[in-house]
């Protein structure tokens, strides 16, 4: 990620955290104990699988439902980071709703959410 990237991201989760709602999440042991399990670049991957299959499409039937609230880091991160849904992307990131993510707002969106999930996992 280069320095202006890091500057977006790091902004972004200072703004985040001054949400109550969205400062409420975190990383369970047992999240901690997936992550320290299948490893960092695994749940990267699996970042990208979910936001390309639930987060891209320009429409989403169950959007709003489509990301638990609890089981998977993602799942968790992604409420923190407000790239649950498509509605949570608009307000937050002003991100469109109706049009499909280009590859760098996917980019964009994991890095944010492997980013928030590596400062909750160093804790």
């Amino acid at each position: 990620m280069n320095a202006n990237a890091k500057k977006i991201i790091d902004n972004k989760l200072e703004e985040l955290s001054r949400s109550k709602f969205r400062s409420s999440f975190h990383l369970r042991k047992y999240m901690i104990d997936y992550i320290d399990d299948k490893g960092l670049d695994t749940i990267k991957s699996h970042a990208y699988d979910f936001i390309n299959k639930n987060l891209k499409p320009s429409y989403i039937p169950n959007d709003g439902k489509q990301t638990p609230m609890k089981g998977h880091p993602v799942f968790i991160a992604r409420h923190a980071t407000g790239t649950c849904c498509r509605g949570c992307l608009e307000k937050w990131h002003k991100i469109k709703k109706g049009i499909e993510l280009s590859d760098n707002q996917v980019n964009y969106v994991v890095e944010l959410i492997m980013e928030w999930i590596f400062r909750e996992y160093k804790k």
